[in-house]
């Protein structure tokens, strides 16, 4: 495994010579393997066994150190809550006249690992197994919220591509992997900033982001049974519909569902109007992007992906 100050080398050649809009895979041995909504995902052919968030977000170092902190309390929170999480730490990277860049070091798994991929391969039993299994543990997250104090509220994203099933279905450990967006409230107060999310959107439709989506994206990870609604309807992402009314009928059975079931409807209609958020947030970054590196002929930080199949 490399030393701290190895990939604090690594990263800083690698950020030194960057240009995220010419990137190709393979770069300075870097390649991409995952997009989320205010990171990307690398592999570093140097530093194996890792994989790496990359979040060009931040004003200064103190703000990313700032960032830091949030990120270390939400990890222990999910940890007390009963989440497995992989190893991880922070690496943070200045190059002058750039944004401050931190780097989100995690155990890397073979994507075969990741949930979304094994609906796809396993068996029905073996789904349904680790359907239940996942719900396990998004309840206890939510049992543990509910007795905390003073006011402690924890935001869970938790869409099949962010779990792990390191093993058999019914025994493997699962992992949670989905922490770099470090979403909880101390009485009533989110303690991420949220203006980070609209860093890579165009300035200009900031604004309407801000008004229309952005309170509304945030708040529906606080809530059971948004995130369950939303959990289903990455079924329809994931090009797996058909699973849908398995995992209905698991969800259903949760405390404080069974009196108001989730219809496939609902599921149905969750997902084309979330669906029409993230077309908008994506049309507005590759906007912001094709305006700073042609108009202002400058420099964009953010690694977009392409067409996303939804």
């Amino acid at each position: 495994m490399q030393s701290h100050s190895d990939i604090q080398s690594i990263l800083e050649s690698f950020e030194q010579d960057l240009n995220p809009v010419t990137f190709t895979n393979g770069f300075k041995g870097a390649t991409i393997i995952g997009y989320g909504e205010i990171s990307s995902v690398l592999a570093f052919k140097d530093v194996p066994g890792l994989a790496l968030k990359r979040m060009p977000l931040f004003v200064s170092k103190a703000e990313a150190e700032g960032y830091v902190v949030i990120y270390d309390s939400y990890c222990r929170l999910l940890e007390e809550a009963g989440l497995t999480l992989p190893e991880s730490s922070t690496q943070i990277i200045e190059i002058p006249n750039r944004p401050v860049v931190m780097y989100l070091k995690q155990r890397e798994f073979p994507m075969e690992k990741l949930a979304h991929h094994l609906i796809h391969h396993w068996s029905l039993d073996h789904i349904r197994t680790m359907f239940k299994r996942i719900l396990i543990q998004i309840e206890n997250v939510w049992e543990f919220s509910q007795k905390q104090s003073p006011g402690i509220r924890i935001a869970l994203d938790a869409q099949l591509s962010n779990w792990i099933i390191d093993g058999d279905p019914s025994d493997g450990t699962i992992y949670y992997i989905d922490t770099s967006t470090p979403l909880f409230q101390i009485n009533g107060q989110e303690q991420l900033n949220p203006e980070l999310f609209l860093k890579s959107a165009m300035p200009g439709l900031r604004w309407i982001i801000r008004k229309f989506f952005l309170t509304d994206v945030i708040n529906r990870y606080y809530d059971k049974r948004s995130v369950m609604i939303d959990l289903v309807a990455n079924l329809y992402k994931e090009q797996y519909p058909q699973l849908i009314p398995m995992l209905l009928e698991l969800v259903n059975n949760l405390p404080g569902l069974s009196d108001s079931p989730i219809s496939q409807n609902e599921v149905k209609s969750y997902y084309q109007e979330d669906k029409r958020i993230w077309k908008i947030v994506q049309f507005s970054r590759r906007m912001h992007r094709w305006g700073v590196s042609n108009i202002k002929r400058g420099r964009y930080e953010f690694f977009l992906p392409g067409s996303i199949k939804r």
